[in-house]
């Protein structure tokens, strides 16, 4: 027996007995303890492949105040280049490892800055209630003042739904990330920071139209005639860089007054770019759900979802008539034939009661002339034919333009029977003199 126990064999049946682990087995115990060691291995293992894989699909921006956070790749093909050491002459693109610094074409590159959260932080009073300037389903703005002393609006986007900031931040981002025109607010910079979003722009220091057209003015509004006129002109020309300027183009899908920002020289500049969709030369529309200001979206886009330039074109008639009228899209305080300003408009027009459709609150009223011009270009760019709407870059000749916007086209033969002929006028008023009207209510 004691010659049987100290042979090989006989070691086995220890591996039966009872430990005092749970009284498990000892081979049992054993089992279990290989099994947690060959899956940690394997977590480890996972893990670090995943995050070589992700580290290829992101990258590290670098600006004077350290780095950013990670941000998906997704967004910084957009925004890849970057200020170093505020160079102009300098950008730095860096990508899963680096680049090195290479001179760019120009000083002006556009693409503005990253910020840090806790300098958007400081600048605004931690986000401070008194520093709100602007409030609307997909954001925050507040006033804020950066250490160098510059005023800037600071956009924090609100994540209603699933990744809607990340998507709002995306299509800014895309669409005027590098825009730079007189009529369209510049975007500064970014804020990308664990899940906010934040979009930091110029400050524009007179409010909105939205504000001067329908918030308490008194009995004589501010926005004269001649304002009111160069206002739409300077929309007109956002929209058109926009539309004609930019390749691919960009179509803004939430043109109305609360959108169109005041400088104190009452210059506008178009913003809030986070419904707009890029349209590729290839592509004569988008489609796209519907989203936009109920009054102001057009009704092809409304019911079909297509959506190009010309839905703009319509937006902007609606907010052209705002400046002409002082009324709002919709407003159901009013009698039920005016509640609808479309419908009240094109009414008071066909029935030839256009000098009625002018803003009450306006003290000098404007020329016949200059009136016909904009009630014209309102029905033109509200067309139910979006084929037959004009193009920004020619809302813009029409509404600058000293003699009747449509002189090139043929003319029916109402309005030849209606109006002098050419030759009668030019026979009387030699060029280049200003022709006669060529229009009339009747």
């Amino acid at each position: 027996m004691a010659a049987s126990a100290n042979s090989p064999g006989g070691a086995l049946p220890e591996l039966t007995n009872r430990t005092p682990f749970l009284g498990l087995k000892l081979y049992l115990l054993i089992l279990i303890l290989l099994l947690i060691v060959v899956t940690t291995l394997l977590i480890v293992f996972l893990c670090a492949r995943r995050s070589r894989s992700s580290e290829k699909g992101q990258m590290r921006v670098k600006h004077s105040s350290g780095t950013i956070p990670l941000v998906s790749k997704e967004i910084v093909e957009v925004l890849r280049i970057e200020h170093v050491d505020d160079d102009p002459k300098k950008v730095e693109i860096e990508e899963s490892g680096g680049g090195a610094p290479v001179e760019s074409p120009s000083a002006n590159i556009g693409w503005g800055r990253w910020y840090s959260l806790k300098e958007l932080e400081m600048a605004t009073d931690g986000f401070a209630e008194g520093n709100v300037i602007g409030e609307g389903g997909y954001g925050i703005v507040f006033r804020g003042i950066l250490q160098d002393g510059s005023v800037v609006a600071v956009k924090n986007l609100i994540n209603n739904n699933k990744g809607q900031a990340e998507k709002e931040f995306k299509v800014e981002v895309e669409a005027i990330g590098k825009v730079r025109h007189k009529n369209l607010v510049g975007l500064v910079g970014y804020c990308a920071e664990g899940a906010q979003r934040m979009l930091v722009y110029e400050y524009v220091d007179n409010g909105n139209l939205e504000q001067w057209l329908h918030g308490d003015v008194g009995q004589v509004s501010p926005l004269s005639w001649d304002l009111r006129m160069k206002i739409a002109v300077g929309t007109a020309k956002g929209l058109a860089h926009l539309h004609e300027g930019l390749e691919p183009k960009v179509v803004h899908r939430d043109v109305k007054s609360s959108n169109i920002l005041l400088d104190k020289m009452w210059n506008a500049k178009v913003s809030d770019f986070g419904l707009a969709k890029l349209l590729g030369p290839e592509k004569s529309y988008v489609t796209t759900r519907v989203m936009g200001t109920f009054g102001y979206v057009s009704p092809e886009y409304a019911s079909t979802g297509m959506l190009n330039e010309g839905s703009d074109v319509y937006s902007f008639g609606i907010l052209l008539m705002e400046l002409i009228t002082g009324r709002s899209p919709i407003d159901y305080s009013r009698p039920a034939g005016e509640m609808s300003l479309v419908d009240w408009f094109k009414g008071m027009v066909g029935s030839r009661r256009g000098d009625e459709l002018v803003d009450p609150l306006i003290q000098i009223q404007p020329s016949p002339r200059s009136l016909k011009r904009a009630l014209l270009v309102c029905l033109r760019c509200i067309d139910l034919d979006a084929c037959k709407r004009p193009k920004m870059g020619q809302i813009v000749h029409m509404l600058e333009a000293d003699d009747f916007p449509f002189r090139s086209e043929r003319r029916t033969n109402r309005e030849k029977d209606d109006v002098p002929s050419q030759a009668a006028v030019s026979s009387k008023v030699p060029y280049p003199k200003r022709h006669v009207e060529p229009i009339s209510w009747r």
